[in-house]
Formats: structure tokens, sequence, C-alpha cells
């Protein structure tokens, strides 16, 4: 007697950003309410969210990408179809490829797709206004390739970056840059990846 091995289904988009939101959670260590609070969302809808039940607006996205010290290119990302871990095969992003969207104070383009231990960007930026400082769990590199940038560290002072230059910013260094005159630039940004969770959290009690 043959025995048929079971059909696994194929995880939805909304599915894996959901995974993904709630591995970065878990990973800064937030329980639903105080992500939903941080994100200034209701605790059901982000519940819903975790599960692949609900579908964020780019207004929520941004939000949670905020609350969660990413950025909503790198959410959207995480709604990819994965590659196998054993897959050595190399990847490649052509020059007009890759997920594209805000990040920062300016936008970005993912330059890997698949699995990867870090996230390389392409950031293009014109803002005169600093922003934020931005404060995230993951080491980050960034060089200039275009324009120029002054880059703030907060309390470690700042920096004007020309064509060339680069700076590695470790776990919890805040940071932050413009260009005061408005003109465009371009950074190569490398961050730690974070991963979203797996199945062995699927089911978990509602304020895990």
């Amino acid at each position: 007697m043959t025995t048929m091995a079971p059909v696994m289904d194929t995880p939805s988009s909304d599915e894996r950003l959901g995974a993904h939101l709630r591995g970065l959670r878990k990973a800064r260590g937030l329980t639903l309410t105080q992500l939903a609070e941080a994100a200034t969302l209701s605790h059901p809808f982000l519940s819903q969210l975790e599960r692949g039940l609900a579908r964020p607006s780019m207004a929520s996205l941004e939000r949670l990408a905020r609350a969660l010290g990413t950025s909503r290119v790198e959410l959207l990302a995480g709604s990819e179809p994965p590659r196998a871990d054993h897959d050595c095969e190399p990847s490649f992003v052509a020059a007009d490829e890759g997920v594209i969207g805000p990040y920062a104070e300016g936008t970005a383009r993912l330059l890997a797709e698949g699995p990867r231990r870090f996230e390389p960007l392409e950031f293009t930026g014109s803002n005169s206004a600093p922003g934020d400082h931005y404060v995230h769990e993951e080491d980050e590199f960034l060089t200039v390739l275009e324009g120029s940038i002054v880059i703030s560290f907060g309390g470690f002072g700042e920096r004007t970056l020309r064509v060339g230059d680069s700076v590695y910013c470790r776990s919890g260094t805040p940071h932050r840059w413009h260009s005061p005159d408005g003109s465009t630039y371009r950074l190569l940004i490398v961050k730690e990846l974070v991963h979203g969770g797996g199945a062995d959290d699927a089911v978990e009690q509602e304020d895990a």
C-alpha cells in the first residue's frame, strides 16, 4: 500500500509578511500589545496581520517599520517567495529589478533576493532636512556612491561624507543623514538581516 506524502500549502504573501513581522517583533522583545501601541494600531488588527489574515495599508506598514526600527521596503521584502536554504545558486538582481520603496527620508532598492545574511540596498535621497535619528539592533555599513551627505550620530557628533567615504554603525548607534543644499545623493547600505519567525510560533498566546 502506497502512502501519499501530505501536500504542504505554499504560504501566501500576506502569510509570509505576517511571519516576518512576528519574527521582527520577537527579535525586538516586544509583545503584540507593545508593538500595537508603538505603531498606533489596534491589538486585534496586528494579531490578524501576523497570522496573514489582514493586509496593511502603506501608512500602517510605515508605522510598523518605524516601531520595529526598520523600513517599509525591508518589510515588503519579507513577503517575497523564499528560496531553499540549501540553494547555492547565485542570485542576480538587474539594474531595473529589485523591490523599491520608502526608506528613511528617501527611496531604497533591494539589491538581493532569497535567503541571505545581510541586506544590501541602493539608497537615493535629496532631503535637506535631517529628519529623525534612527536606532536599530542591526549593524549597518554605508558608503557614498554619488554626491555628499552630512551624517549625524547623536551624541557622537556628525561628519561630512563624500564619494568613496564610508561609515560602519554598530547596533544601537543613532544616525541620520541629509544633503544641506538638497542635492541628490546615492548610498550603498548594507545591514544585518533579521529573519522573520517560522511555523513553530504560528500558534501563540494572544499577547505573546
